[in-house]
């Protein structure tokens, strides 16, 4: 009899838990990832003709994806900007101009960095022929990177690490002093692509780490007929009858020392509450009005 009584608490415990654990789930944050800067020999290629920035940047995106808990912005939108904005895709975004960037994307975080290693070491045994090395007994390749992330709203670096990665593997290969991949499959196949995706797992992991610390946010598109529409919807996680507050974005204060933005000086429009939050195949949301007026474009809205 004792044995059934835990049984059925059990049971009582697990099923009144989950409802309460997806609820504490909170609502999708968006994220940019920029371009690596490409720090390595630039020895090194991807398959499509991308540098090694671009291929490590685009493999954080996939695994950022795959995660299913955020929402994160399409390179080719992120590139249009920096095109736009006269930036290059290495060296010349700073946490500063990523946080202006995404605040003009509507993003929550930036995923930046470098890659400061990637290629296999010598082999522990080789002979030369012809100019040409051909590696015996085991091979080693390693993967580097320095990423940071930043609070888009204020520029501050909420996070930094250095992930270094190796793998090993017994060979008997010729090396020339470069690598080029043909395709992604051959990619995952090689060594230094197991080193590579185990050091975005890794980044993956840091963003899921400190991604808390920043604070869901959405904006007004537009109000029409007493209804405010705002770009967030049922993708991110927002839900019918949830209720939002609205504010007006002041006048910006800066650090006179460090220069990093401390916030703005915000004033309260309204309150609204989701009605509809499949606009766009759910990628925005229609609100009803529940208190104050004149609502406008770009007007931040906030969970209470």
């Amino acid at each position: 009899m004792k044995f059934l009584l835990q049984f059925l608490l059990l049971i009582t415990v697990v099923h009144f838990s989950a409802p309460l654990l997806a609820q504490k789930e909170g609502k999708k944050k968006r994220v940019a990832v920029f371009i690596f800067d490409d720090k390595t020999d630039n020895g090194r290629s991807w398959w499509g003709q991308r540098t090694v920035g671009e291929g490590m940047s685009d493999m954080v995106i996939t695994e950022l994806v795959k995660t299913g808990q955020y929402t994160v912005l399409e390179r080719q939108e992120l590139d249009e900007l920096l095109r736009e904005q006269d930036l290059g895709a290495s060296g010349i975004v700073t946490p500063e101009s990523a946080a202006e960037i995404g605040k003009v994307l509507g993003v929550e975080l930036a995923v930046m960095g470098a890659v400061t290693e990637f290629g296999y070491n010598k082999s522990d045994t080789d002979v030369r022929v012809d100019r040409t090395r051909v590696g015996l007994g085991m091979q080693s390749a390693a993967v580097g990177m320095d990423v940071r992330m930043v609070n888009t709203s204020t520029g501050e670096i909420i996070a930094a690490e250095n992930i270094r990665k190796t793998k090993r593997a017994p060979s008997a290969s010729v090396s020339r002093g470069s690598i080029g991949f043909e395709n992604e499959n051959e990619f995952n196949q090689s060594i230094v692509g197991k080193a590579a995706r185990n050091a975005i797992e890794d980044v993956v992991g840091l963003v899921t780490k400190n991604s808390d610390k920043v604070s869901w946010a959405a904006k007004v598109v537009t109000e029409a007929s007493g209804k405010v529409y705002i770009n967030s919807g049922a993708r991110d996680g927002v839900q019918v009858g949830e209720t939002f507050t609205v504010y007006r974005p002041g006048e910006e204060l800066v650090d006179p020392d460090t220069g990093l933005s401390l916030g703005t000086v915000d004033s309260k429009v309204g309150q609204i509450k989701v009605v509809d939050n499949n606009v766009g195949d759910g990628k925005a949301s229609l609100c009803s009005i529940q208190s104050g007026s004149g609502y406008q474009r770009g007007d931040v809205v906030k969970e209470e």
